[in-house]
């Protein structure tokens, strides 16, 4: 799947954001207001409004959610337990909309540096917002327009809403369709960071209930898709039968941009070098080697006592080129002052490593988890060579100041369940040489 595709997939999921509730953001920003000065008589004074407008907001918010924001005290207004949850996930939206406007106002020599924390006008509209997400999927007017059952001038006068108050060219014609530009895409990220967040609202409401629903999106790599995250599933699934989880198997690099954009909820597999200026955090959850694999009647697995260039001349399947586990492969032959040798295939499709390892005499250096079963089953054996220094970590990666939704983080308690019982059913005889700790956080 195409980096292009993989886009397209995820502006789709914040082009459709609140699209079962279309929560009004004009209507949060009131309900924040009136809950940080305890009064919808003071927050009328801020906003220049009539105290009745305010307070029909206030009661339109909650007529919408089907809950009471607010315990009405002489003392004033107090946010009830549902008003709390809702005005925390308020602070994240609102928080990358004031940073997408102050962005814009920097970037307009001629105008004035916004004030911090204003929030102007156009960037309060939900359904304006989702159909910039729909422009950019689409890159087409009319098929962004029947996405919502609009008309195309509909579409156009949104998006002319949105430049003219940011100021900034957020499209340009193109022979491949109506394509962003490079102001555009930063707007963008900020727009479905915010979208994103405001599609958990219900869930979070939900999830004061008792109840746990919505989606996950997991980026998946391979170091956790064999065992750790279909044993999660199914436990989540069994306790909350009302989420749905979606996997996506993109490169690194490509679930790294979802993940940013809030359009993917975590990363489960290898991790990187922690970077405190990547807005990111990785969480460890568990150690493992890698070994060299082959089928069992391969020709090498007699052997005792093999070093690696005894293999040098094998044909492997290697990861792809920029990654760790290529770079800890050929750090085997560098220690010993060797050119390493080259991938007859380059990839990280276990299916295709699978079916290239039963069918010929190639040999992987892989994590033997990777192909557990196959391991387990003896269609694959664990050829007897020592590779040094290959323990790579194994856990999750979120965006730092996201808060996880209900969904997201019911599946991370269950990946943390699901590793404990790994490391205690299956031993070392589960993957030969593996250094499992998995630990609560």
């Amino acid at each position: 799947m195409t980096d292009n595709t993989q886009q397209s997939i995820a502006i789709a999921r914040a082009s459709t954001s609140g699209k079962s509730l279309l929560l009004n953001l004009a209507q949060l920003r009131v309900f924040r207001l009136v809950a940080e000065v305890g009064s919808a008589t003071r927050a009328a004074a801020v906003l220049f409004r009539a105290q009745s407008a305010v307070t029909r907001s206030v009661q339109e918010l909650e007529t919408a959610l089907g809950e009471p924001l607010f315990d009405r005290e002489p003392a004033g207004m107090q946010p009830t337990p549902v008003g709390r949850a809702v005005l925390q996930r308020c602070e994240r939206i609102f928080a990358e909309l004031e940073e997408l406007a102050q962005w814009c106002a920097a970037r307009q020599t001629r105008r004035r540096p916004a004030v911090e924390g204003a929030l102007p006008a156009y960037l309060l509209n939900t359904r304006r917002l989702q159909l910039l997400t729909a422009l950019a999927r689409h890159r087409h007017m009319p098929s962004a327009a029947k996405t919502f059952g609009i008309s195309q001038p509909a579409v156009s006068s949104a998006i002319r809403v949105l430049e003219s108050g940011s100021g900034l060219s957020l499209f340009h014609r193109s022979p491949r369709g109506i394509l962003l530009t490079a102001d555009g895409e930063t707007f963008l990220l900020h727009v479905r960071r915010a979208l994103n967040e405001l599609r958990h609202v219900p869930d979070d409401i939900a999830a004061l209930h008792g109840k746990i629903q919505g989606s996950v999106t997991v980026g998946a790599l391979p170091l956790g898709r064999t065992l750790i995250l279909p044993s999660a599933i199914a436990r989540m699934s069994e306790a909350h039968p009302g989420v749905r989880v979606v996997t996506d198997e993109s490169a690194y690099e490509t679930l790294v941009a979802a993940l940013r954009a809030g359009d993917i909820d975590f990363i489960l597999g290898a991790l990187r070098d922690d970077d405190a200026a990547s807005g990111l955090r990785n969480e460890r959850l568990m150690s493992e080697d890698m070994v060299v694999l082959a089928r069992r009647d391969h020709p090498l697995t007699q052997a005792r006592n093999l070093s690696i260039m005894d293999l040098r001349d094998a044909k492997w399947i290697l990861p792809r080129s920029n990654a760790p586990a290529r770079g800890l492969f050929e750090a085997q032959f560098k220690r010993l002052k060797t050119k390493p040798p080259s991938a007859t295939v380059e990839t990280a499709d276990l299916a295709v490593i699978r079916g290239l390892l039963l069918g010929s005499d190639m040999v992987a250096a892989l994590s033997a988890q990777q192909l557990h079963y196959e391991v387990q089953s003896g269609q694959l054996t664990v050829l007897d060579v020592p590779l040094h220094n290959t323990r790579r970590e194994i856990g999750l990666t979120l965006r730092a100041a996201a808060t996880p939704s209900p969904a997201a983080r019911a599946l991370i308690d269950a990946i943390r369940l699901s590793l404990v019982d790994m490391a205690r059913t299956l031993g070392p005889a589960g993957s030969p040489t593996a250094t499992r700790r998995a630990k609560r956080v």
